[in-house]
């Protein structure tokens, strides 16, 4: 397995921005419906607050429970600590606010890789963690591990 490389990462990062989009719309109704049906304030501090706690569920959820989220299992990603094994919530959590970091001063962090020796990203590096590229013959999906854990 290697690092996986910035392609990868950004087409990971597409599918799941779907899916996360996905739940904010879920997430938003209830702020809807509160007003009305009024449209909702987007600088509502509260609706800020849920819509980063979907998204920090999400990929906490995903990394620390099965080592990858939808997007990251498509094209064949996982997530390592130094063990080589999945984080757990905490690394997991720092992570997700590194990244946040990493994507700030116009995703810097992620462009790092470019230049890092270790071919790792600003989060990586911050939360002790690195994105493994899995060929098809290594990857075990994400519905077998589903699966496993309910028989």
């Amino acid at each position: 397995m290697t690092t996986a490389s910035l392609r990868r990462r950004f087409g990971a990062i597409l599918y799941d921005s779907l899916l996360v989009l996905a739940l904010m719309f879920l997430g938003t109704l209830p702020f809807v419906g509160a007003r009305g049906g009024a449209p909702v304030e987007s600088g509502d501090p509260l609706y800020r607050l849920t819509m980063l706690f979907i998204c920090y569920l999400f990929f906490t959820g995903f990394w620390s429970g099965y080592g990858r989220t939808l997007g990251m299992q498509s094209w064949r990603l996982r997530i390592e600590n130094s063990d080589g094994q999945k984080p757990g919530v905490g690394q997991s959590s720092l992570r997700f606010f590194a990244a946040i970091l990493s994507w700030l001063p116009a995703g810097v962090g992620f462009w790092w890789q470019l230049i890092d020796k270790d071919k790792l990203t600003w989060h990586d590096r911050l939360s002790g963690t690195r994105l493994r590229y899995c060929p098809a013959s290594t990857a075990k999906p994400l519905a077998r591990s589903l699966r496993g854990r309910n028989e």
